[in-house]
């Protein structure tokens, strides 16, 4: 009887238990998910303005693009000029502390934009931007 302990707890001794290296991982795993700052796109790359006063906005909710032809783009999708207003309330619904960036071409029509601009006010966006290269 001795003989077959001393054999049950040699191999306990040689098994490692993975349980909470893998609890540590999956903590580490949720928290760099949850900590992490997704890059947010518009949706097609303009040729922004130069600005000589331009700063960094650190909270950014809603991005618009507004092409050379005037086509509007919010979350990688061409948006209809009569739809900008409620892509604009649904995205800031998901984050109310953040603001909006407006990234208008340089050739871009002057409707689209104060289209754009109507529409965040409409949707109650205080903290409304125009995107440029310094």
């Amino acid at each position: 009887m001795l003989k077959k302990r001393k054999a049950n707890k040699a191999s306990d001794d040689g098994d490692i238990n993975l349980t909470p290296m893998l609890d540590v991982v999956f903590i580490m795993l949720i928290f760099f998910i949850v900590t992490a700052t997704f890059i947010k796109r518009a949706g097609i790359d303009v040729l922004r303005p130069d600005a000589l006063t331009a700063e960094q906005k650190p909270t950014v909710s809603v991005i618009v693009a507004i092409g050379e032809k005037g086509d509007i783009w919010i979350d990688n999708q061409k948006v209809d000029g009569q739809t900008v207003r409620a892509h604009i309330e649904r995205l800031h619904a998901e984050n109310p502390k953040g603001g909006m960036v407006i990234q208008a071409d340089r050739k871009a029509k002057h409707s689209a934009l104060l289209n754009v601009l109507t529409a965040a006010r409409g949707a109650g966006m205080t903290e409304v931007a125009i995107s440029t290269e310094q």
